[in-house]
């Protein structure tokens, strides 16, 4: 049997899932999509790929159907449990960040191994890696870069970190000890900052407290942000995440000197934020009731990223910056949301 070469998306109903569909299908010159989620795609992206797969990345029997299916180029492996869920349920956030990432990687490998060449594997990989140990050193730290504070203090944060050490090994190391040459996958990470999007709201997770402010404003709704006005973290569009994953994917490897890139845009404080939303929505009513919890989390995180390496070795530069990011992307298109649902 002939397989057909795909990308292959997993995690493919998130916003970012749902960006790289939208770019790859507008690009005649890629391979098919072929997208895996917990869930059915959403109706209106089904004509944009090649097969849809509902079902769990920890389901082997699934990943080995989809490999004797198809021949895969490219992996961008987005499925995940993110930070705050995964304080709720540590275990099954390593089972699913850890133990599907794995199998993920060992999937690849057997289509590296088969088609000669390295598969690419595309990971998110998150500020949630760091842990600075206190006020007093985040301050002083600055811009941070990729190997500094590699200490994290959530679970999501440790299964990022594993996992990015993972695609280090199976990249550079994998099976050394054999007598004969084994074909490891080209893995490849980006870490993130805060995602600000302008179309999905914000779930409670531990960097959204900026676009929260933004959604309550529009509709008109108080707001008590969960963090101290002067907790600060690097931000991003959400438009430059699905950027970002497209450029590092694309970049030739003899370029890269690293697995793993930060990237980010700008970083704001709390008391930042509030100001301007509130000067472009006069009547927000945002006030601070910081979480013990959640303002902790924050409080061991990088304030700044150093992204200069990402910028030297693959040309990374973000299109947005803050006030585009505001003024172009998050107020109108967030202010057009909440107008059309009253039309409704």
């Amino acid at each position: 049997m002939t397989r057909e070469p795909i990308v292959l998306i997993t995690g493919a109903n998130g916003e970012v899932g749902h960006g790289l569909i939208e770019y790859f299908s507008a690009h005649a010159d890629t391979p098919d999509l072929v997208t895996l989620d917990l869930h059915p795609l959403d109706e209106k992206l089904m004509p944009l790929v090649k097969q849809h797969f509902t079902g769990n990345i920890l389901d082997t029997a699934l990943l080995e159907e989809i490999h004797q299916h198809y021949e895969i180029d490219t992996i961008f492996h987005l499925a995940a449990l993110l930070s705050s869920a995964g304080e709720k349920n540590p275990q099954l956030a390593h089972d699913v960040n850890v133990n599907g990432t794995l199998n993920l990687f060992e999937m690849a490998v057997r289509e590296s191994e088969g088609r000669g060449q390295s598969v690419k594997l595309i990971y998110p990989s998150s500020i949630a890696v760091y842990g600075i140990p206190d006020l007093a050193t985040k301050k002083q730290a600055g811009a941070v870069k990729e190997g500094d504070y590699l200490t994290p203090t959530t679970m999501y944060g440790a299964n990022k970190l594993y996992c990015e050490n993972l695609g280090r090994y199976y990249t550079r190391y994998y099976m050394q000890l054999s007598d004969t040459r084994k074909i490891g996958i080209d893995f490849r990470s980006v870490r993130f900052p805060g995602l600000i999007s302008a179309h999905t709201v914000p779930s409670g997770g531990t960097s959204d407290y900026g676009p929260e402010m933004i959604h309550a404003a529009a509709q008109g709704k108080p707001y008590a942000c969960f963090v101290r006005e002067d907790a600060t973290l690097p931000f991003m569009a959400m438009p430059d995440a699905i950027h970002a994953l497209i450029d590092l994917s694309q970049a030739s490897r003899e370029n890269l000197s690293r697995e793993v890139y930060n990237v980010t845009s700008f970083s704001l404080s709390a008391s930042d934020f509030s100001e301007i939303v509130q000067a472009e929505f006069p009547n927000a009513e945002i006030t601070f009731a910081p979480s013990l919890g959640r303002q902790g989390i924050v409080d061991t995180w990088a304030s700044a990223l150093d992204d200069s390496v990402a910028q030297s070795d693959w040309g990374w530069s973000p299109h947005y910056d803050q006030d585009t990011t505001f003024n172009d992307y998050l107020f109108p298109r967030i202010r057009e949301r909440y107008t059309e649902n009253e039309l409704i």
